[in-house]
């Protein structure tokens, strides 16, 4: 069994009941497709398969794990490293942050604020070393992505601006989706029921305006099996040539993740609420997901490890203005 990657398959089931809402894609819906499957007897077939949770939602289910949405703050145990959070310069509110920006530290927000009067796509160019016709070792974006915040190397980065010259790329290190098979249609429905209005007329208004009684339908699904699938690529984080301690916290941030998101339930949508079959959580190659207080005691003695490498090791402000036109900082 490889080592360059760690793979965990974990099986799941709904909090309640048997129906499930998977994720649905604009003009396709569900996402169900055939996937091969050795039969008892030997032979070969297909079975009936659904896409439950994407790469992209799953990403955000794990990072939401480590960003305390009351807060507008890392949780705890990562108040020691940095991210960036982006602040409105005209009344101070928290906007967005490098945790919770779908580009990350490449979000818009985040390259049209200013950091101390510099604007952050410079100060990103610059501290990334990028230059015209110069190719940038992976190593040197990957240390400079790391004092900005580390995260980005986990759940991987596009800079993605022609004023990033080069517009470097980290791939995800963790990646993760829910499937399910041997799945069926469970179709159903339900009514929106005006007691107030009884009659429709043109003159009123009506459903268009929220009057009305208006049955709808309701598909969702059963399975025989739902299973979450994670994989860290060690060999990636290895690659970042950022030594050992950083590697080891690179890693506990993925394990705490994973950790904390199957310890609290996948609760994917209203409809769509699953836990893991088995309070133990083992590995492909037959290691045991440790607890949170072991992984969070590896994060800590890692990040104390890792010294000046994490430079503000907090998250630090900048402020966004539109200044009154799209896209440009004040």
């Amino acid at each position: 069994m490889t080592t360059s990657r760690l793979l965990i398959d974990v099986p799941l089931e709904p909090a309640i009941g048997s129906r499930f809402q998977p994720t649905g894609f604009p003009d396709i819906g569900a996402a169900d497709f055939d996937r091969p499957v050795v039969n008892a007897d030997g032979s070969r077939g297909w079975t009936k398969s659904l896409l439950v949770e994407s790469a992209q939602s799953m990403a955000n289910h794990l990072e939401g794990t480590a960003w305390d949405a009351s807060s507008n703050q890392p949780v705890a145990i990562f108040g020691g490293l940095p991210c960036i959070r982006v602040i409105a310069e005209s009344d101070e509110r928290f906007l967005t942050s490098s945790r919770v920006e779908a580009h990350r530290l490449a979000s818009a927000f985040v390259k049209d604020s200013k950091l101390d009067g510099v604007p952050m796509i410079d100060v990103i160019r610059t501290k990334l070393g990028l230059r015209d016709d110069t190719p940038i070792p992976h190593t040197q974006v990957a240390a400079a992505i790391f004092e900005l915040d580390p995260f980005c190397l986990v759940h991987g980065i596009f800079f993605a601006d022609a004023k990033w010259p080069g517009q470097p790329k980290i791939a995800r290190a963790l990646t993760s989706f829910v499937e399910a098979s041997g799945v069926q249609r469970a179709d159903s429905g339900g009514v929106k029921r005006d007691h107030v209005r009884h009659k429709m007329n043109d003159v009123d208004g009506g459903t268009a305006e929220g009057y009305g009684s208006v049955p709808f339908h309701r598909t969702e699904w059963t399975a025989e099996a739902i299973v979450a699938s994670f994989s860290l690529d060690r060999r990636q984080l290895r690659s970042y040539g950022l030594g050992k301690a950083a590697e080891q916290l690179l890693e506990g941030i993925a394990l705490w993740e994973i950790r904390s998101l199957l310890d609290d339930g996948l609760r994917l949508r209203t409809a769509c609420d699953l836990v893991p079959v088995d309070d133990s959580i083992v590995a492909r190659d037959g290691s045991v997901l440790p607890e949170l207080d072991e992984i969070e005691q590896r994060i800590h003695a890692a990040i104390g490890e890792c010294g000046d490498q994490l430079g503000a090791k907090r998250a630090v402000d900048v402020r966004w203005s539109d200044g009154g036109k799209k896209g440009k900082a004040g």
